[in-house]
């Protein structure tokens, strides 16, 4: 890993660093799109862009790989990477990109840190950003040959065979591949990247869990639209697709990935979901109710009113067929709302959790720590809780 004198000279700088790592990401990204536009234009979230979400999450990366190396020598955050190549993956992300990152990375620690930044230093956090790129794209070759994706060949037509409204905001788009060729095989909980070209010829791409059963002869995902609200702009791919694509359209999908996949070991279960966060929870309770899962599945959902509760009658039906599931649903706006269903937030504290226990959370992120603090207090160890986190994960130090 780190050698022992980068180690030293990181340890030492690691505070200041991690205090200008915002100001360094601002530096980066702006000499980044001034040198590659089209970056900005077809791959980068210019949602989250314009927001600065995504910034964070760069800052938060970095922070989190130099304080792992320097605390805990022995081993590698790999957790973290893996979460990051296969979001990598879903985009093509190509080794000679980090080449171009390097160099306007450093760049601007040059121009935030100056003087600071003597030979020792600059060749210090060098090594870690070397080790961080090479581990990812290590990781990402082997997810691309796992998939049988070529470099630069990431994107396959597909053609909407159906499309439905699940609520106001929510539409599910069910599709085929265009080419006739077969279904791409996918665990549960994983999910696809979408690229559309919007009217001013950007072509943007966005993640979607898969919410159908593995073994359908369609694949499905959910898209919720994203208003505009307090100064930040509206979804431009979710409102795109709501807006213009039809049945019958094509859209460009990447293989599968996500590295958050239900494990079959029999094991009691929680899966628990925010909003849109059920839709992989939806694949999960497709596989479990069709391999009659023995063990106890306590599925937790949280949303805005039942009218909000995308696939509500999906989610009931397919607990309902697992011998021991019981469903848990909480809305802030109850009306409509079953008997047995719950008024509030999510509340854990009547919901059993049996030893043992494998939990997978999708959902907003004050949700995730709020439902993962809740497990904790309850004794269910860190390592038992998995989740996936909408957008840039601004939660990577927190594991």
């Amino acid at each position: 890993m780190l050698s022992e004198k980068s180690a030293a000279t990181v340890r030492a700088t690691l505070p200041a660093v991690g205090a200008a790592i915002s100001e360094i990401s601002e530096r980066f990204y702006d000499r980044l799109f001034a040198a590659h536009p089209e970056l900005l234009r077809d791959l980068f979230n210019r949602g989250n862009q314009a927001d600065g979400t995504q910034r964070q999450a760069l800052a938060a990366a970095i922070a989190h790989f130099a304080t792992a190396l320097v605390e805990h020598p022995d081993r590698r955050p790999d957790a973290m990477l893996a979460r990051i190549a296969h979001k990598h993956a879903s985009l093509g992300i190509s080794p000679g990109q980090y080449e171009v990152v390097h160099t306007h990375l450093f760049a601007g620690i040059a121009e935030v840190l100056g003087d600071a930044v003597t030979e020792e230093v600059g060749a210090a956090w060098n090594e870690v950003y070397w080790l961080m790129a090479n581990a990812l794209i290590a990781i990402e070759q082997r997810l691309y040959a796992e998939k049988g994706v070529l470099l630069g060949d990431t994107w396959r037509p597909w053609e909407v065979a159906e499309r439905v409204r699940e609520t106001e905001d929510v539409v599910t788009f069910r599709l085929r591949p265009a080419d006739g060729g077969p279904l791409p095989a996918f665990g549960p909980g994983q999910y696809v990247s979408v690229r559309v070209e919007l009217p001013d010829g950007a072509r943007q791409i966005r993640q979607y869990s898969l919410s159908g059963a593995p073994g359908d002869a369609t694949r499905q995902f959910s898209v919720k639209r994203v208003h505009g609200r307090a100064g930040d702009p509206a979804g431009e791919v979710s409102c795109h697709l709501h807006d213009h694509v039809a049945e019958g359209a094509r859209l460009e999908l990447s293989a599968p990935y996500g590295d958050v996949v239900l494990r079959d070991e029999g094991a009691p279960l929680l899966l628990a979901s925010a909003g849109i966060g059920c839709t992989p929870m939806l694949a999960m309770l497709h596989q479990l109710a069709g391999s009659g899962y023995e063990a106890p599945v306590a599925v937790v959902h949280g949303d805005r009113s039942p009218a909000d509760h995308a696939h509500a009658a999906d989610h009931r039906a397919l607990t309902a067929k697992l011998p021991r599931g019981s469903a848990h649903f909480w809305y802030e706006d109850p009306q409509g709302a079953l008997s047995g269903d719950r008024r509030g937030r999510v509340d854990l504290r009547d919901v059993p959790l049996p030893e043992g226990l494998q939990a997978y959370l999708c959902g907003p992120l004050p949700f995730l720590r709020a439902v993962r603090t809740q497990l904790l207090e309850r004794g269910v160890p860190a390592s038992a809780v998995h989740y996936e986190v909408f957008g840039p994960d601004l939660w990577l130090g927190r594991d």
